[in-house]
């Protein structure tokens, strides 16, 4: 028997791809600004990635405009759809995995780290990193 990781999908599988496939799931489709904003993307990082959609046949885009505005509208295909089932198929296969994973581990009546490591090793390096850093925002402007 194989392990389920050999179903996830290449292409789908992106977080970005599994992103928009999925918003698209719950649509008959969606327009491009639309999934920028939902997805928290730019117009170029969005555009590739649909580039990449629709080369596999998972998503299907057409141009038009509404008034005199242009759109982009995506919607997923029927191979979309079924690529998309397929891999929450894998994911819940390897989810129930980790699940009954967890609950042997937590059977474990040894109460013993068995690992070898110290788990307060590397505690006060952390802890002066931290120290150093209060105030200063993380993310970049």
């Amino acid at each position: 028997m194989t392990h389920p990781t050999v179903e996830l999908d290449e292409v789908i599988h992106q977080r970005t791809r599994l992103g928009i496939v999925a918003v698209l799931m719950e649509a008959k489709r969606a327009d491009f600004r639309y999934l920028k904003d939902a997805l928290e993307l730019t117009d170029g990082n969005l555009s590739r990635h649909l580039q990449i959609l629709e080369q596999a046949g998972y998503v299907r885009i057409t141009k038009g405009f509404e008034g005199k505005r242009p759109r982009t509208w995506v919607a997923v295909t029927r191979l979309g759809r079924d690529a998309f089932g397929a891999e929450m198929h894998a994911l819940r296969q390897i989810a129930d995995r980790y699940g009954t994973a967890a609950e042997t581990a937590a059977d474990d009546s040894s109460g013993e780290d068995t690992s070898g490591e110290d788990p307060t090793a590397g505690t006060a390096k952390r802890a002066g990193r931290d120290r150093g850093s209060a105030g200063a925002n993380p993310v970049a402007t």
